[in-house]
């Protein structure tokens, strides 16, 4: 029936495409049940600090999401070689976005001497060694529109966003720790190079912000690394390149969709609260009432910063408690798991929205069994909404909101045996082996460990296709 039902979307949008994409359902928990969501009490993890104790590691941390380190990594049998690894995570922690600093609030930021550094460099002469060039953020009153943009802009020597010098730190971490696993296993140096390693990054410059960071930590010998970057009409990595269909499938199940409205309506009572304290009109037209992520972005970014929650400016007696706080965290963990997980066309939507990048991950899978390629190591620094989808793709068994410096890692192994060679996938999250919903390893358990390179092949396949088939589905 639900193959069925898929067939039946794939002809309403118009595709050509004779992909056979079947939607797994995700686990039923307490991050996708409304009434839990609405009713529940607590946060969804960790909101309020980047450390996570050694004894309860791989839990849910918003601000510093768990990853491979040595402590926990499961080592495979003897006879595996590890062969090639693919890794993209999301940014670490940062201010909030600039769309996101609307309130009228007591609550400041402050980045002195946090950059973003932004400067150009040439490769003879003078220019060769230039001075570094730090941005630093400010307003000035003579200026009549600076009362148009939030009030977190003013008096903030911030831009929004930035990586947070606690965002840099846990980039850091994080390289150091991916070190300690990985330079052994694949003949890694203390130095960069660039045959063997390639990083990736978006046009957003947080992105490049966490790479600093991260490549100290994964090559302390190295200062100076190329990153790449594809044009944003293209880009496969922030998943701007043109799909018309997929926004459109998109916009049916959320906005267009009595299934989205719902936890909007229900939730009616928390907007109110939260609206005495930041200012936001209930007839707003900024997006702070369709989802819960302009809520969710400043508050986490706040207390993952070790800032109090704040109180309005107009009525210092109103405030946003830890309470109110944990149930916008809640719900935006409820809003990611429909988006990406729960709605029935989610699978759809991931496939046509971020299929090129899969299609490339593939390609460099391909090239490692066929020998063509010198790169052992490929990292990509991305954002939630380029885990999300890939999530989604994989159809993981339980979806939550990818917290900062969330990672998925894409290991491939070589096992020999009678002569001949056998390649196998084995997929982390959190550091460990992922659990999907998809009929796929031992006994079809849906854990990525050790699966048959083939088997992953023919899903992508069958889920979304070639390129000529991708580019065509999402023109319609």
């Amino acid at each position: 029936m639900i193959l069925s039902l898929f067939h039946l979307t794939f002809s309403l949008a118009g595709l050509t495409s004779a992909t056979n994409l079947v939607h797994y359902p995700p686990k039923l928990t307490n991050l996708n049940n409304l009434t839990f969501v609405l009713n529940g009490t607590g946060a969804p993890g960790i909101f309020t600090s980047s450390t996570t104790p050694d004894s309860e590691y791989g839990i849910y941390n918003w601000c510093n999401m768990p990853h491979v380190r040595t402590r926990e990594y499961q080592v495979p049998a003897s006879d595996y070689t590890l062969k090639y690894i693919e890794i993209i995570q999301r940014h670490h922690k940062r201010t909030p976005y600039a769309s996101n600093t609307f309130f009228k609030e007591d609550i400041s930021w402050d980045c002195t001497g946090e950059g973003p550094v932004y400067y150009g460099k040439g490769t003879v002469g003078v220019t060769s060694d230039p001075t570094v060039v730090q941005w630093s953020a400010y307003t000035n009153p003579e200026n009549p529109f600076t009362n148009s943009v939030g009030p977190g802009f003013v008096g903030s020597n911030c831009a929004f966003p930035q990586i947070t010098t606690g965002g840099i730190n846990d980039s850091y971490i994080h390289g150091a720790d991916l070190r300690a696993v990985y330079a052994e296993r694949l003949n890694l140096s203390t130095t960069l190079d660039p045959n063997m390693f390639k990083i990736r990054v978006t046009s957003n410059p947080i992105t490049s912000q966490v790479s600093g960071g991260l490549l100290h930590g994964l090559f302390p010998d190295s200062s100076d690394v190329a990153v790449l970057i594809q044009a944003d009409a293209f880009d496969s990595l922030s998943a701007s390149y043109s799909c018309p269909v997929a926004d459109s499938i998109f916009t049916a199940y959320t906005t267009g969709s009595v299934n989205w409205t719902e936890h909007l309506k229900d939730g009616a009572g928390l907007y109110e609260e939260l609206d005495a304290v930041s200012g936001i009109a209930e007839n707003d037209t900024a997006g702070w009432h369709t989802s819960f992520d302009h809520y969710y972005d400043n508050l986490s970014a706040k207390q993952c910063d070790s800032k109090p929650l704040p109180c309005s400016v107009n009525d210092t007696s109103l405030c946003v408690n830890q309470s109110l706080a944990d149930t916008v965290f809640r719900l935006g963990s409820y809003e990611y798991s429909y988006y990406y997980r729960d709605a029935f066309n989610s699978t759809l939507f991931g496939a046509l929205s971020y299929g090129a990048w899969v299609l490339e991950l593939v390609g460099h899978l391909k090239e490692q069994i066929e020998e063509t390629s010198e790169v052992k190591y490929f990292h990509n620094v991305a954002h939630d909404d380029s885990l999300g989808p890939l999530l989604g793709i994989l159809q993981i068994s339980e979806m939550v909101w990818p917290g900062m410096g969330s990672e998925i890692v894409f290991e491939l192994y070589e096992k020999s045996s009678s002569g001949s060679s056998n390649y196998f996938l084995r997929v982390l999250w959190g550091g460990q082996p992922m659990q999907t919903s998809l009929p796929l390893g031992t006994n079809s358990s849906g854990l990525l460990d050790m699966i048959p390179v083939e088997d992953f092949f023919d899903y992508v396949n069958n889920t979304i296709g070639t390129g000529p088939e991708l580019f065509a589905a999402c023109q319609g």
